[in-house]
């Protein structure tokens, strides 16, 4: 998933936010691992042409079961709104096979 602040957050909100995502998923039981890393910023994100990330969050799911089932993950939505209310942002979800 690529998350990406309309506007700019302290880095230390943006860790807020990735740990409470992180500690949603885990308390789901449907995630086998989850990573997260703010996204490193280079001169060229001034020419992207849709949004500049803030950051990546990795979900590792044993299939399109887990997949389906984490839309649906009790608490999500209240996280989302409550984040959305004060930061709002846009998630980008990018779900495939293993890449190695």
């Amino acid at each position: 998933m690529i998350v990406a602040f309309d506007n700019p957050i302290p880095a230390s909100e943006l860790d807020q936010y990735l740990r409470e995502f992180g500690q949603l998923v885990a308390e789901s039981g449907l995630v086998e691992s989850f990573a997260a890393r703010h996204h490193i910023r280079v001169p060229g994100d001034d020419h992207a042409p849709v949004a500049i990330a803030s950051a990546v969050l990795q979900l590792r799911l044993a299939d399109v079961d887990a997949l389906n089932a984490t839309f649906a993950m009790p608490g999500a939505v209240d996280l989302i709104r409550r984040w959305q209310s004060s930061h709002p942002y846009k998630a980008v979800w990018v779900n495939h096979e293993p890449l190695a």
